[in-house]
């Protein structure tokens, strides 16, 4: 099986696998929510949207790389 985006390059935009299983979880849930709200069927897979957003780097940690 090919995954596209590797692990590895994901893993460039989250600091550990854990934090990115979190990430895209949370957010293909809401992806989910948000359509069965709208009525709008999903073109892909919510995790597979969620996926290419942190790999293109529009879903980021809050608050990762901020000064205290």
């Amino acid at each position: 099986m090919l995954l596209y985006p590797a692990i590895k390059d994901l893993l460039n935009q989250v600091p550990s696998r854990y934090m990115l299983v979190n990430m895209v979880a949370s957010r293909a849930r809401k992806l989910s929510s948000e359509a069965e709200v709208s009525g709008e069927p999903l073109n892909e897979k919510a995790v597979s949207l969620a996926i290419n957003e942190v790999a293109s780097g529009a879903l980021r940690i809050e608050g990762l790389n901020e000064e205290p």
